[in-house]
């Protein structure tokens, strides 16, 4: 990620945090180097700036593709800025697009790298809690990776749904829980394994977050009679 990200890890991130002053939590329970999985709740789109802010090392994440893609020099902004927060770009979707997405961060675990999800899939729009999908917990229990659960409060605030710049106020919290080791729920081809897995990492969650549980997954309205068909039928959320 060459001078791009070290500019982005000590030179922005520190002032950053001089400017918003985040309330950091449970820093003690970051493991200092191996692969390691943050399962954080998503309430805005600054969370993802803010997780590599306050953590003691390095954090990775994938960021849609088309964050990289533009011309110009607003596509050149764009990309460079990504790159600083620690961002790959992945193409998002399901299918086959969410299993390359999957096997992407794999390859950053296998290479001992630290990086975050959102088991949620999108940002919540009501600030309430949204049940997990499948996908964090098949990443952990293939790769025996522990997963340090995430909750962030007031990044909401920050920078709304819609808005174009964060605000300086009010201060947002972050805090890091203690890793779980979720390798007693089975393999990671036992879809009985993946959603106790992922249940577990939820109730992480919810207890550093505090947020109201809405009890269903948080999926878009569907386009279609088809999209209203899928979300109808029973499976597993990756």
């Amino acid at each position: 990620m060459g001078l791009t990200y070290v500019i982005g890890r000590w030179v922005l991130a520190p002032l950053a945090r001089m400017l918003y002053r985040p309330r950091i939590e449970g820093r003690e329970n970051f493991p200092r180097k191996g692969a390691v999985i943050l399962a954080s709740n998503h309430l805005s789109f600054i969370d993802s700036f803010v997780i590599p802010m306050a953590s003691p090392r390095p954090v990775r994440f994938l960021a849609k593709s088309s964050y990289f893609d533009g011309t110009g020099f607003r596509g050149w902004l764009s990309r460079e800025f990504f790159f600083a927060a620690g961002a790959f770009p992945v193409r998002r979707g399901a299918g086959q697009a969410a299993l390359d997405a999957l096997d992407q961060q794999k390859k950053m675990l296998d290479a001992g790298w630290s990086t975050a999800l959102y088991p949620e899939g999108t940002r919540s729009l009501d600030g309430r809690l949204y049940k997990g999908r499948t996908g964090v917990a098949f990443l952990a229990l293939q790769t025996g990776a522990p997963v340090i659960p995430v909750g962030l409060i007031g990044t909401s605030e920050i920078m709304p749904v819609g808005a174009k710049f964060p605000r300086l106020r009010p201060r947002v919290t972050v805090r890091f829980g203690a890793p779980l080791d979720l390798s007693h729920h089975g393999s990671a081809d036992s879809g009985r394994a993946r959603r106790g897995a992922t249940d577990e990492i939820m109730a992480a969650i919810h207890a550093l977050s505090g947020q109201e549980l809405a009890g269903t997954y948080n999926e878009a309205p569907p386009q279609n009679a088809v999209e209203r068909i899928k979300q109808a039928l029973p499976h597993e959320r990756r």
